[in-house]
């Protein structure tokens, strides 16, 4: 119907473009002396119609073989006349090679942006069937992951031989890596249907303190916190995910002792969210592509879905992340996020025994078990 419509106004804005040239080319005729105003009046509505409704090649040389020719006439029709010259006549091809290398830039336009077209489609299309992908994996692995398990922990238990024992505890700790990016699949499919954001008027400074006292067991390191961003308004669930992301890729790239910062403030109608490490850094090679999926980078093994996640969760949002980190020295991940329509700033919660604000703590030793998202 849409195709019907635009068909129908092309050909009536020809029509009148036809009636319009057809006037000027009789003035031309009828004001000896003056038919530079009309001359041109056609010239122009010409370019100004074929900007509007390009033309095959063929009917563009015949509507410019006819205006040559008419709007020629005219003019030589003067000259015999002794009304002008026949100088006069050369606008008519002058006009031409205008209108043509007007022709020229409106059909490259038209193919570049043709090409900009099908590249977008065929990106649409990588991007549909990596979703598609990530969804059908993160569902059809549970089940056979769940039996595996199941007959090796069977195994394991009813064989008394220790090497026996030793090789089921290898497969189950391999089936355990297994289910990790089994789940992570699945976040990120989830992450990255827009349908599925449930964003709420939510505590920033609570979720971050809550966060940090979550991490502070998995791993021996001076966790702190500093955080002053108020109410933003965001899915928690969504921006949890990406904040476990980022300290799980922090634990994975610092060593005992390492220091992992979690920072938060208002900047304008923003918030914004800094995770700091003082690990290995990343690899100057490496950082433009951090945040592409399933690229596990140059320095430790992982699937690469984290960040990843990070990224489709803050785009998800209207934000934007970027990553910094100074050559073999620590990494900041930086996410800056709307705030939504609350700016209300409540008073930080007062920290209790097991949280951390704006102060070092250093977490007891425990082993962060099958990690294996990196930056």
């Amino acid at each position: 119907m849409w195709a019907i419509a635009s068909s129908r106004a092309d050909r009536w804005l020809f029509l009148g473009w036809l009636a319009f040239a057809a006037a000027n080319v009789a003035l031309m005729f009828l004001m000896p002396g003056k038919e530079t105003v009309p001359f041109h009046f056609v010239w122009i509505s010409l370019s100004l119609v074929y900007g509007l409704q390009p033309w095959s090649l063929t009917r563009t040389y015949l509507v410019l073989a006819g205006v040559g020719v008419v709007t020629g006439a005219a003019l030589v029709h003067h000259v015999q006349n002794d009304v002008i010259g026949w100088e006069e006549t050369t606008e008519v091809p002058l006009m031409s090679m205008v209108f043509l290398a007007m022709v020229w830039h409106v059909r490259r336009r038209a193919a570049a942006n043709a090409e900009a077209r099908q590249m977008a489609d065929s990106e649409r299309q990588v991007r549909d069937a990596q979703r598609r992908f990530v969804r059908f994996a993160s569902h059809e692995l549970r089940t056979p992951l769940t039996v595996a398990r199941g007959y090796t922990e069977l195994i394991r238990n009813e064989h008394l031989n220790p090497q026996v024992a030793e090789d089921a505890a290898v497969v189950l700790d391999e089936l355990d890596k297994l289910e990790r990016i089994a789940a992570r699949l699945l976040t990120l499919a989830k992450v990255e249907e827009p349908s599925q954001l449930r964003p709420e008027p939510l505590d920033l400074d609570a979720l971050l303190c809550r966060t940090i006292k979550r991490w502070r067991p998995t791993a021996q390191r001076c966790w702190s916190i500093d955080s002053a961003a108020g109410t933003v308004v965001a899915d928690p669930e969504r921006l949890e995910a990406a904040l476990d992301s980022l300290l799980e890729n922090a634990v994975r790239y610092t060593e005992d002792g390492g220091h992992i910062g979690l920072f938060a403030r208002r900047d304008g109608t923003d918030v914004v969210i800094e995770v700091r490490d003082d690990g290995l850094g990343i690899p100057d090679d490496d950082l433009p592509f951090v945040f592409e999926g399933f690229r596990s980078g140059s320095i430790r093994g992982g699937t690469g879905m984290g960040l990843a996640i990070v990224a489709a969760v803050v785009k998800s949002h209207g934000g934007t992340v970027r990553a910094e980190s100074p050559t073999d020295h620590g990494t900041t991940f930086v996410l800056r996020l709307p705030a939504g329509q609350s700016d209300s700033r409540p008073e930080p919660a007062a920290p209790d025994d097991d949280s951390a604000s704006d102060q070092e703590v250093r977490a007891p030793a425990r082993t962060l078990a099958g990690q294996s998202d990196l930056k």
